[in-house]
């Protein structure tokens, strides 16, 4: 009961929390930065190892900190205390890097003392309303909250603000193999890129030939739906009838809109459609959308 209020509470109240960091103040609607608790020396805060956010543009991190040498920090880094003079970031790893490009010695701190698994909520919710993940990162924080905290898809789509079926097809992506997550991680394959390729019988070369000619979503889809074909083959000629692109598009849009695997029959003006399941809980969440309806 109180871990469910609390992560309500979390959704609701993060910018409450922690301020609207990494905003830069418009010198047209200037309004006064968040008040820090007090300065820190830089060296006394080290980064959150469980941080989902992993990449830093460095031009960027040059640019922050270009600015940060003009106005200086704007926006505290929230932290929390690990000891006497030792702080762990919660949020705003990037000032933190940015303020050590400046040459600056000390930088503003909020300071909550919340508990692991609070901490790497914030971070991820934060990253995530600030679109400051890639997708890579952003699944992999959905997975270290379900594996070691014991939550659903269904209470990250209310923390983070999204629908269940974007978790779902978030953590899709961690099914791809390493070199199309390398991809996806540095931005050669956005996530609808990467999502058309879960299913295909060689997700690496697909997406070698996605990045190389340059396709657009649409046409990766394409490419993936004629490889899903080719897999379907010997059942084709054991006498069933090959599905036509339509269908497999449609099969696609559903299985994005669900996160979860969706089959079509169609034959005629009939046909019947399968939803695949993995848990229990898919299940629930498969039942609780037919009696919406």
């Amino acid at each position: 009961m109180n871990d469910d209020l609390s992560k309500r509470r979390l959704g609701r109240g993060l910018a409450a929390l922690i301020g609207e960091m990494d905003q830069p103040l418009q010198a047209d609607t200037a309004r006064p930065g968040v008040n820090p608790d007090r300065l820190v020396p830089i060296e006394y805060i080290s980064r959150n190892p469980r941080n989902p956010r992993r990449y830093f543009d460095e031009a960027e991190l040059q640019d922050l900190a270009s600015s940060i040498r003009q106005h200086g920090i704007v926006q505290p880094v929230v932290v929390r205390t690990l000891g006497p003079n030792q702080y762990e970031i919660i949020a705003g790893e990037r000032r933190w890097r940015a303020a050590q490009l400046a040459g600056f010695v000390e930088v503003p701190v909020i300071v909550r003392d919340v508990d692991d698994r609070t901490a790497l909520e914030i971070a991820i919710v934060e990253n995530v309303q600030r679109a400051d993940l890639n997708p890579l990162e952003e699944a992999l924080g959905y997975e270290q909250l379900i594996s070691e905290h014991g939550y659903t898809q269904n209470d990250l789509g209310e923390i983070i603000g999204k629908s269940r079926s974007h978790v779902a097809n978030s953590l899709r992506l961690l099914k791809l193999p390493e070199p199309v997550k390398d991809m996806l991680a540095d931005g050669s394959l956005s996530a609808g890129h990467a999502r058309a390729l879960v299913s295909t019988s060689d997700p690496a070369a697909l997406a070698r030939t996605i990045v190389h000619k340059g396709l657009s979503v649409r046409d990766a889809e394409k490419l993936a739906q004629n490889d899903i074909k080719g897999l379907s083959s010997p059942a084709a000629k054991s006498g069933k009838t090959e599905k036509d692109s339509d269908t497999l598009a449609l099969e696609r849009t559903l299985t994005d809109a669900l996160g979860l695997e969706v089959s079509i029959a169609h034959k005629g003006n009939a046909g019947s459609i399968k939803i695949s399941y993995r848990t229990l809980e898919q299940l629930e969440d498969i039942c609780r959308l037919l009696e919406r309806r």
